[in-house]
């Protein structure tokens, strides 16, 4: 974590935001992602897990890893591989270690807090790194792409699941007023945070489409195979791209 995460200032940071709100609503989080995505986002980390093909025995590191239920099933998936969850906010670290506990996994799964930014693993050192519902929140997500690019080895997988915009404009259109308007009101109503759910919808504004994020990822962070998944009418997307040995070898020299 940034050694200035918890410094006043008169205007914070993104950086700083983004972790005053998830150290705000981590008790809700489970329970407002399934009424705010209608129960959605768990038919979506299983699709894209099955996209994945996690083998046994593969390590994997979730970055900005919240509760921890992307972790878990990354560790169910590998049996016997080492699954790391990172992530800047340690009161969702905490919920999440509850979980991996209450699972019997506290061997398997180590928790760091950590920033995504500078993730503090050498080169090539997972099978996979995966990131959900937090790229359109950390304050590069370019950087972020590349670092866990770097963690990875070569011919490894670095995947995203995170919330898109829609491709059809009268389903967009709806969209975007739940998204913008009801889902504040909802974040209120049950978790008496407006706020923080008020800025949700905010940070996808600038955050690219997921035609736009695919070629990101192939031509600025140099990811290769990049396959893309839009999910539900495309309100959600997964990416799917590989380290590729050659850019590895590039890197190097």
């Amino acid at each position: 974590m940034s050694e200035n995460m918890n410094k006043e200032s008169p205007v914070p940071s993104k950086e700083q935001f983004v972790y005053r709100v998830f150290e705000s609503i981590a008790k809700d989080y489970d329970r407002m992602n399934t009424i705010l995505s209608f129960g959605r986002h768990k038919a979506w980390r299983r699709f894209t897990m099955k996209m994945m093909r996690v083998r046994p025995g593969d390590s994997a590191i979730d970055v900005c890893c919240g509760t921890c239920d992307w972790a878990i099933a990354l560790a169910e998936e590998s049996v016997t591989g080492e699954v790391v969850g990172l992530d800047f906010s340690g009161n969702m670290l905490q919920v999440g270690r509850e979980k991996v506990d209450e699972r019997g996994l506290g061997d398997r799964i180590r928790l760091v807090r950590g920033n995504a930014m500078e993730l503090p693993f050498p080169d090539n050192t997972f099978d996979h790194a995966t990131i959900g519902f937090a790229l359109r929140n950390v304050p590069d997500f370019r950087h972020v792409l590349r670092e866990m690019t770097r963690v990875v080895k070569p011919g490894g997988q670095v995947v995203s699941l995170e919330l898109s915009k829609p491709t059809w404009p009268p389903f967009r259109a709806v969209y975007y007023v739940y998204f913008r308007h009801v889902l504040p009101l909802l974040g209120k109503l049950l978790a008496g945070r407006y706020e923080q759910y008020r800025w949700l919808p905010e940070s996808l504004v600038h955050f690219p489409d997921h035609r736009e994020l695919a070629r990101i990822m192939e031509e600025e962070v140099g990811l290769a195979d990049v396959r893309v998944y839009p999910l539900t009418g495309g309100i959600a997307a997964v990416h799917i791209g590989r380290k590729n040995e050659k850019a590895e070898e590039e890197g190097s020299g």
